[in-house]
């Protein structure tokens, strides 16, 4: 059952981009791109030929194909059912972040290794938010161990019975915590904003400048299934007794949190401009002093 969901995740991974575009879209007046736009973007990158940049190396060859690899087999990981007895349930949470993070490793790479200037800032600024974000994940999957007492995804399955009867407060400060952590793993606004052109504010964008056709289309798509992901662990985090429901239910509301996080995330990017660089930091701090928080009201009370 978890790999049919799978599979519909991998198959819908490109509407969540369309979902948050056509809310920002249905905020600003305006009838938007479509919520399969991205399908269509990847077809015609499929069908194209992809440029070297004569200072590239292998590096750069494998760096799309790998960066992809890694993140689909971090969704294969992931209990789309929320089945504490699925075989992939017992598999450590810490490897799945850890798949995510070698995706963003070899991307970085790639970026480095086409010799741009402009690049390696782009990746430069990219390893930078990754290390700010890291002790986040680290708080809040700490906070989600001594709140179900697993370190596997059976703590999605815990956190569901009846967390929110007992610590609401700290879950959904976790919950908060872990939604700065999307949105800046995904380069959304307030971190970045994925829609820029200006050399001073690209970050993401900055680093696959270099890659056409199928690289560029294992890029995109890699990134709305790493979206894809992330907001289904952020959806699992916080839906309440999602656990007593049958696997096939999960799977669907599962889904459906997915998008609503989509429509989330364009109602965040709709009301707020993106922050100043410099400021990026402080936010993240704040992000993790929200998670140590968590984890200090569930201590104490």
């Amino acid at each position: 059952m978890n790999y049919l969901y799978l599979l519909l995740a991998l198959v819908l991974a490109p509407v969540l981009p369309g979902v948050v575009n056509q809310t920002k879209a249905f905020f600003a007046g305006r009838r938007g791109p479509g919520l399969f736009r991205l399908y269509f973007d990847l077809a015609k990158l499929m069908r194209k030929s992809c440029p070297r940049s004569s200072t590239s190396t292998w590096v750069f060859d494998l760096a799309p194909a790998v960066s992809l690899a890694v993140t689909v087999a971090a969704a294969a990981l992931f209990p789309w059912t929320l089945d504490a007895t699925a075989p992939c349930a017992a598999v450590g949470v810490v490897p799945f972040f850890y798949l995510l993070g070698t995706g963003r490793f070899f991307t970085v790479l790639g970026a480095l290794d086409t010799g741009s200037a402009f690049e390696g800032m782009g990746a430069s600024r990219e390893v930078q938010f990754s290390a700010l974000v890291e002790p986040i994940v680290f708080v809040v999957l700490g906070f989600l161990v001594l709140l179900t007492g697993e370190t596997s995804f059976a703590l999605l399955s815990g956190c569901a019975a009846g967390s929110w009867l007992a610590h609401p407060v700290p879950l959904a400060l976790a919950g908060l915590a872990f939604f700065a952590i999307l949105l800046s793993e995904n380069c959304r606004v307030p971190f970045d904003d994925p829609e820029t052109h200006l050399e001073l504010t690209m970050i993401h964008e900055a680093m696959i400048l270099d890659n056409a056709g199928p690289d560029l289309a294992y890029i995109l798509y890699g990134a709305a299934l790493k979206f894809t992901v992330l907001a289904a662990f952020f959806v699992a985090l916080l839906l309440p007794r999602l656990g007593a429901a049958a696997a096939p239910v999960r799977g669907l509301v599962l889904l459906a949190g997915v998008l609503a996080t989509g429509v989330l995330v364009g109602v965040v990017e709709s009301i707020m401009a993106r922050m100043r660089f410099l400021k990026t930091p402080q936010v993240l701090l704040g992000a993790f002093m929200i998670a140590l928080l968590a984890i200090l009201l569930f201590v104490l009370f």
